[in-house]
């Protein structure tokens, strides 16, 4: 049985629950609910377990906030035996427009900093993540206040079918692969 490591990066706690920084989390939170899959909290993040066609797909909410998420994702690669390549990062991007998706499988950080702690604890940018375009609708020194904040009306209205379809390319990426993936969803 293929084994993956799904790593939705977000910040804990109540107020950050509904804010554009934390759709890796919300993403999974999703996928859980619709697969009536229940979140415990273990060492480093909460974790989940979601068998799909003959795959095992670990979901990661790392509990180190945003900054720090290398640490909970390079112990639950180890601890569950996942290779590097079977990882998946799901995160938001100020470079794409909301809701735009793109999956690639190696890269920069491109300024993320929990992109950029992945990348030092697992001492590669050999990792695929997914990015969840949330625009650039804010003022100069305003970018940390923006993806702290909370989706705008259009933005929340639009969220459940963005959101659908970013499980959709999770599940794609454990059942046709990288490429596959990106060629079906990339800008979509």
């Amino acid at each position: 049985m293929k084994k993956f490591l799904i790593a939705g990066l977000g910040n804990i706690g109540p107020k950050y629950d509904n804010t554009r920084h934390n759709i890796g989390f919300k993403v999974l939170d999703t996928l859980a609910r619709e697969e009536k899959l229940t979140f415990e909290t273990q060492k480093l993040g909460d974790i989940a377990t979601y068998k799909y066609k003959g795959r095992t797909l670990i979901l990661l909410k790392p509990n180190t906030y945003m900054n720090l998420s290398g640490k909970a994702v390079r112990y639950w690669l180890e601890k569950e035996k996942v290779p590097v390549e079977n990882l998946l990062v799901v995160t938001d991007d100020l470079n794409l427009d909301f809701g735009l998706l793109r999956l690639k499988g190696k890269g920069s950080a491109g300024g993320h900093n929990g992109l950029k702690d992945i990348e030092a604890q697992l001492n590669t940018s050999n990792y695929a993540r997914f990015r969840f375009g949330v625009g650039a609708s804010f003022g100069r020194g305003r970018q940390v206040d923006y993806v702290l904040g909370e989706w705008n009306t259009e933005e929340a209205a639009a969220l459940p079918e963005r959101i659908d379809k970013t499980i959709q390319a999770i599940q794609s990426f454990a059942t046709a692969g990288l490429g596959n993936t990106m060629s079906s969803f990339n800008g979509k």
